[in-house]
Formats: C-alpha cells, structure tokens, sequence
C-alpha cells in the first residue's frame, strides 16, 4: 500500500479558489474582473503617456514604466486562471502549468521588491543631492539598475521553483488556493519540505527584506532633508511623494513578507489567499493611482495628450 503511495505521481491540481458557493463565485468573477480590466488599462495609459511626454523622460518616470509594465505582468500571470475557474467547471491546472504561473509569478513579486526599493534610492538622490541627481542617476545606471532587478529576480525564482518542484508529490493534490504559489504548493509534498523553506526564508532575506532596508534608510534620510527645508511647499510637496510611495510599500512588503518569511506551520491558509489577493491584486491595480494619477506632471501629460486627440 504505502510502495503504490509513494509511486504515485500527481499530475495536475485542483484549486479550493476563494468561495464554492455559485452566487459568491459571480460576484468575485465580476470584482475581479473589473480590478484586471482597471490594472492593465491603468498601466498601460500610464506607460503610454510617459513614453509620448518628453517632460517625463526623467529617472523617475524609467522606473516607473518598469513598474506599470511589472503590474501587467504580474497581474496577467495569476487573474485570467482565476477568473477562468470561477467559470468554469473544472478548478484544475496541469503540473506544469503550476510550475510555469508559480515561477513567473514568483519571478514578478520578488521584482516589484527590488523595484520598490531602486525607487526609493531614487528619491532619495533626488530629494537629499539634488545638485548631483543626474549624475548619479544617469542613464547607463538606471538601466543597469533595472537589469539587476529583472535579472536577479528571474535567477532566483529559479533556485526556489527547481527546489520546490523537485520534491515528490505523490497524494493530495488539491490546493487552498487561487493560483500556484510556492508556500501552498510545499503543503502538498510528500516528504520534509524543512530544507526548502530554509532555502526560501533566506532568499526572502534577500529579495525582500534587503530592499525593504535600502527603503527604510532612504526614507530616513529624506525625512532628515525634508525637515531642514525652509519652504513649507517644498516640505509639503516632498512629504506627498513619501506618503505616496511608503503607502504602497506598506501593503506589498507588509503582506509579502508575512506570507513568505513566518513559519509555514503557523501560517493560516484561508489569511494566506486574503493576503495573496492584496499583494498579487489591489496593489498592482492601486499603483497607477498612487505613484502617477496624482501626480500633477502626469495630470498634465494626460490633459495635453486628450486636448491633442480632439484637435
């Protein structure tokens, strides 16, 4: 019995997704809908207007397009399986299918870290050295920068997917999820999976937590700079782009880091896709209204864009 049990290989898997109940299925089907539709026409008008704007061919604005391109991305790789199971009659993914969206989505989480923080350097260099600011923040570094991120995430996501997908899975296959994500595929291994969350707590470490660092430090150090400023609009408006920045750094650090770097143990697995929904869906959709649609340079590319296309 346990020889056929232990040469058993699971195939595909099935997600439990948000709710079983048909009308409550409807409703999120709609919700979430309306929040994919919302991210990717966000981003993308976002994308557009800094691209057609010679105004925001800024430092800033490179980053920033690399984030809005990331949602998209990001986005894309989890809510259209997700819509599709609400519909559909069948909540199943094939193995590699799951090890296909939980490597990119992986992939595209641990880049929005490294991004999130590359953006508070930024800002910080822009805010505290203002007379050196395209200097440090030249071309070539920014590019370089947004290398690093994209690249050393990819790399990454690797290590951990070859470690997770090489256990055996050879019993349940039924996931208390909504997408293939590492910590809930890990549940459903048949052997001690202890090593492998070791190995992904210290890329955590890495990816995570050392950007979240460079986020807390920068920041400190804009304070610092902000309240010695003498004028009061300066102040106003540097505390603004602060605020902006450190609200979404607080929902998609905060819910990451609780998801990924707390024992698996102790973790709660229907909190666990609450917390999933926040860092793999309002954040990505929140963004373009965060970081540009209250900006008043964006305002005003996007005013002479739509005054452009009516004359």
């Amino acid at each position: 019995m346990d020889s056929m049990k232990t040469n058993f290989t699971v195939t595909e898997f099935v997600f439990l997704g948000l709710s079983s109940q048909p009308k409550m299925q409807l409703i999120l089907f709609v919700m979430f809908l309306f929040f994919y539709l919302l991210t990717v026409s966000g981003n993308i008008i976002i994308i557009t207007i800094i691209q057609i704007e010679p105004r925001l061919q800024t430092p800033m604005y490179f980053f920033l397009t690399n984030l809005s391109f990331l949602d998209i991305c990001y986005t894309s790789t989890n809510i259209p399986q997700m819509l599709s199971n609400m519909v559909g009659k069948k909540n199943t993914i094939s193995f590699s299918g799951c090890a296909t969206q939980m490597y990119f989505s992986l992939s595209f989480g641990m880049i929005e870290c490294v991004l999130l923080g590359v953006m508070a350097y930024d800002r910080y260099v822009a805010i505290c050295h203002p007379l050196h600011y395209t200097v440090i923040m030249d071309c070539t570094t920014c590019v370089q920068l947004a290398v690093v991120s994209w690249s050393s995430s990819f790399l990454s996501s690797v290590v951990i997917n070859v470690l997770t997908l090489s256990l055996p899975y050879c019993g349940p296959n039924t996931l208390n999820h909504f997408f293939c994500e590492v910590p809930s595929v890990l549940r459903l291994a048949c052997t001690d999976t202890s090593l492998t969350e070791l190995v992904v707590f210290i890329f955590s470490i890495i990816i995570v937590f050392i950007p979240f660092l460079l986020i807390v430090v920068s920041y400190a150090r804009i304070l610092q700079s902000v309240l010695r400023m003498r004028s009061a609009s300066g102040r106003y408006k540097a505390l603004s782009t602060c605020a902006s920045h450190l609200t979404v750094v607080a929902l998609f650090y905060g819910t990451a880091i609780f998801m990924y770097m707390r024992p698996q143990s102790k973790s709660s697995r229907a909190g666990g896709k609450i917390i999933a929904v926040f860092y793999t869906v309002v954040t990505p959709m929140l963004n373009p209204l965060i970081y540009s649609l209250r900006n008043q340079d964006v305002k005003g590319a996007l005013r002479r864009a739509i005054a452009k296309q009516r004359t």
